[in-house]
């Protein structure tokens, strides 16, 4: 048994009694299927089922505030992996306990925790677990000579010409258009609040709408790109890197202008087992579990402590760490998602945008 299993066995056995984890034999554990739900059950449900004696029973869901307000008290929900401007907003809207770190996370060795998560790893109701990022992807095979390396590239249809793959909503694209018209990183988000940012944005977004094939679910994006009917596609980092490891494609990441977000535990305030879910989320944030994660799917973890953990891919023994949305080449030019501003955006944006797919000029 790793130390850091070790330890949370010592501390669970310590802070709470075996009785009361007899009484409550099953947790509900909410996440998102596909091979995300596959490396977690390899890597934290399964190892705290053995490590704790409980069962973990495993719930999908959409992600959405609406699947949690209609499912979590019925579906006797525990334990909720969110993402973090849902963790927010649930919180805002009591649908949430409010947490606190110093009570759950397990020290490593004398390490202030925080210190060892990435900044804003703590929110009212929320402990961040894993970094992953959207990016924008090429297929090589689609540009014979000179090859994408920026986010302005994806903008360039005379340099590199094809159908692009974006997600039918506002997000990222919006940033990403503020970035290839020249907006530095850090202004994007103060300029997207003006009415003048979101028409520069939606100016250049216009400039390639004829060349747009729009998906809806976070497969399709590397799926689009795989059978060809893209060259370059906007998606979420791990599709594109089971498309290059996995299937052995010629895909390659543009990691410039990566957006990266936070994916959190939480736990519902209609939960019967609230300390049982605080345990489960203390194992899970251990440095092991959240280093054999990334090993399994190409999100980093929170902690600083268990990067430097991370080694091979468990099945294609590739190094990891060059992979993750937080490792320091990748992470130069990264623009850290603002989840409060996506919660008090969201009505705004989705409007806009709308607006402008329904509009043709």
């Amino acid at each position: 048994m790793k130390r850091s299993s070790f330890l949370f066995c010592l501390w669970l056995l310590s802070v709470f009694p075996v009785t009361s984890m007899a009484m409550a034999e099953t947790l509900s554990v909410v996440s998102w299927g596909d091979t995300y739900e596959k490396a977690q059950n390899a890597t934290i449900f399964k190892p705290f089922s053995i490590s704790s004696g409980v069962t973990v029973n495993v719930v999908k869901y959409s992600g959405s505030i609406d699947g949690l307000v209609k499912r979590a008290e019925s579906g006797g929900w525990d334990v909720i992996d969110m993402t973090e401007d849902q963790a927010i907003r649930a919180c805002e809207q009591g649908l949430l306990i409010r947490l606190n770190p110093e009570e759950i996370i397990i020290p490593y060795r004398n390490t202030d925790i925080e210190e060892d998560f990435m900044p804003g790893s703590f929110r009212d109701c929320s402990i961040a677990h894993s970094v992953y990022s959207s990016v924008v992807a090429f297929d090589e095979r689609a540009f014979k000579g000179e090859k994408p390396e920026q986010i302005a590239d994806f903008f360039d249809l005379k340099r590199f010409p094809g159908k692009r793959a974006i997600r039918r909503d506002p997000s990222d694209i919006l940033e990403w258009a503020m970035i290839a018209e020249g907006i530095p990183i850090r202004q994007v988000y103060d300029l997207l609040s003006t009415e003048r940012g979101m028409r520069v944005a939606f100016a250049r977004l216009e400039t390639i709408r004829d060349q747009i094939v729009w998906w809806d679910k976070p497969q399709e994006a590397a799926k689009l790109l795989a059978e060809g009917k893209v060259s370059m596609a906007a998606g979420f980092n791990d599709g594109f890197f089971d498309l290059a490891n996995e299937k052995n494609m010629p895909i390659t990441i543009i990691w410039d202008a990566q957006i990266m977000d936070y994916a959190v535990w939480a736990i519902p305030a209609s939960s019967k087992n609230i300390e049982l879910g605080k345990q489960f989320i203390g194992f899970a944030t251990t440095i092991d579990r959240m280093a054999e994660l990334a090993e399994h799917i190409p999100y980093g973890p929170s902690r600083m402590s268990a990067f430097g953990r991370v080694g091979r891919h468990w099945k294609s023994q590739v190094q990891m760490r060059e992979h993750l949305p937080n490792s320091s080449s990748n992470y130069k030019r990264a623009l850290r998602r603002q989840s409060y501003w996506y919660t008090r955006t969201s009505a705004l944006r989705h409007r806009r945008f709308n607006s402008w797919l329904r509009n043709r000029k």
